[in-house]
């Protein structure tokens, strides 16, 4: 689906609902959610934000610092990073000047914090301190000769290599992947719209996965449900289907692989996320507010919405104690939902 079409969509469906309170989906409770050894029990009120003084509008990725901080990023220009500690105490806010603000993405560089956030109304990447400063920004690459014009290239997430080389993912435009080194210099580009797997559509999210020697990029595929494993130069190696799950972006703490599902079975199916949880042989293993997996001759069956806790989830953190962080899209403007593991 088109991403002027989706957000199209998606503000009918929320003028027509405009008087269900904000928390219709999410209840705290002693419920014990999730399948197998990765159950959680939910607390929506984590967050201790007034939201007439820092309010969020979509909440869309985060990031944890090196001091235990949960970053939080949203394209509210009042405050576009939220920072709690992780009892969900507000400790910091910076940010206005990012109206689409989208990707987020920690990454130690010689032993100083910086971030990278990408901004879909700006079509623009920004790598900046750890409290906002700006140091860097990648504009459309032209010189890949696939864009024409800034209004072509609609970044939504980056992943950075050890040595700062960085990946961009164009999930909402014309769905590359733009390879650049530390110092911004265009190396490689792949992907792009088609229909072979070596294409991509709705390539929301990148991720560099060091579960093995061998490092891979992990590429979100959400319109076909699954995602994508490329080499590092960009060749096709596998594609892990998880059908019925619009997933966001891949999130990698030990061996599991964690993803919001901003919607199942579709991108037309408005509040019908979860979250899910893949192990290291990309078996799905737990399901947070969807069915339980099944598989049948070792083919996962199709996944859905199974509880009401969440209405479009859109990503997921991992803290050191393995408990979850997860934020959501059009969803009443909430502020993210713990999940402590049982």
């Amino acid at each position: 689906m088109e991403r002027r079409s989706f957000i199209k969509q998606t503000a009918l469906a929320s003028a027509a609902t405009f008087f269900i309170t904000k928390d219709l989906f999410a209840k705290s409770d002693d419920t014990i959610y999730g399948h197998g050894n990765m159950r959680y029990r939910m607390d929506n009120k984590w967050a201790k934000a007034d939201p007439n003084i820092n309010p969020v509008n979509d909440c869309h990725e985060f990031v944890q610092d090196n001091q235990g901080r949960i970053m939080l990023l949203t394209n509210e220009t009042k405050n576009n990073v939220l920072i709690f500690d992780k009892s969900g105490k507000l400790l910091d806010t910076w940010g206005h000047e990012f109206p689409g603000a989208h990707g987020f993405t920690r990454f130690d560089e010689n032993g100083t914090e910086v971030l990278f956030i990408t901004d879909t109304v700006k079509h623009q990447v920004y790598k900046a301190t750890i409290d906002g400063k700006i140091l860097m920004t990648i504009d459309v690459p032209l010189e890949t000769g696939v864009y024409k014009k800034a209004e072509e290239f609609v970044p939504t997430e980056t992943t950075v290599d050890t040595n700062g080389d960085f990946f961009i993912a164009d999930g909402y435009c014309a769905q590359y992947v733009t390879h650049y080194d530390k110092n911004g210099k265009l190396l490689n580009f792949f992907g792009g719209r088609g229909d072979g797997d070596e294409h991509l559509d709705n390539c929301h999210g990148i991720l560099i996965d060091r579960r093995k020697s061998t490092p891979t990029l992990l590429v979100t595929d959400r319109t076909r449900n699954c995602f994508k494993r490329f080499s590092m130069d960009g060749k096709l190696i596998e594609v892990i289907k998880l059908p019925g799950a619009c997933v966001c972006r891949p999130v990698i703490k030990g061996n599991h692989l964690y993803a919001a599902v901003l919607r199942s079975p579709s991108l037309n199916e408005a509040d019908s996320g979860f979250v899910t949880i893949l192990d290291k042989h990309n078996k799905v293993v737990s399901n947070i507010g969807g069915t339980e997996p099944v598989y049948k001759d070792g083919v996962l069956q199709p996944m859905s919405q199974a509880e009401k806790i969440f209405r479009n989830p859109h990503d997921v953190l991992v803290d050191d104690d393995e408990n979850l962080y997860v934020a959501q899209w059009a969803s009443g403007k909430v502020y993210p939902y713990k999940f402590t593991r049982v």
